[in-house]
């Protein structure tokens, strides 16, 4: 009994049979993918927009608008989940069958944390997007420069050694 190694290629390898003669032979690609599609049995969407708390089901514990300071939430949401945390080790040694409640005002003040910093990753993004692109441009004046000055060595070398052999 013989058995492949390799399964056989699928039958619309011999649309590009041609390709390498004309490479217009070979059909386009599908257009890209817009809107909502299903895949692997949950659906996804192409709009990379960052749901809101509300949208989630989760009770939003910094105020709503475009002009928030992320900075003082951070902290004020920070400061919150230590306050939280210590309420907790105090519930644990006094009323552990009490824990649950303050168990669930800590995932809702995680919730309202991440939500915050996944606001603030296209700002990253754009950030580390200027910060590489700043580095290339360094990275190429610096090989320019040394382009530049390996020329004028050369430059100086042709010069010396016109010079030797106009000088024997």
């Amino acid at each position: 009994m013989a058995t492949a190694t390799y399964p056989p290629p699928p039958p619309y390898y011999r649309l590009y049979k041609d390709y390498l003669q004309n490479p217009k032979s070979a059909p386009e690609p599908p257009p890209p993918i817009e809107g909502t599609y299903v895949c692997f049995g949950s659906n996804y969407t192409t709009d990379d927009v960052l749901p809101t708390l509300e949208e989630q089901g989760v009770r939003q514990l910094y105020p709503k608008g475009p002009n928030i300071d992320f900075k003082k939430e951070l902290r004020s949401l920070n400061r919150e989940l230590q306050l939280h945390i210590l309420e907790l080790a105090d519930v644990l040694v006094e009323r552990p069958s009490q824990y649950a409640r303050r168990v669930e005002e800590i995932s809702l003040i995680f919730k309202n944390l991440h939500h915050l910093l996944n606001s603030l990753r296209p700002h990253q993004a754009r950030a580390t997007l200027i910060h590489i692109l700043e580095l290339q441009i360094q990275r190429r004046k610096q090989a320019v420069e040394d382009i530049k000055r390996r020329r004028e060595e050369a430059r100086k070398l042709l010069k010396e050694s016109i010079a030797t052999l106009d000088g024997n």
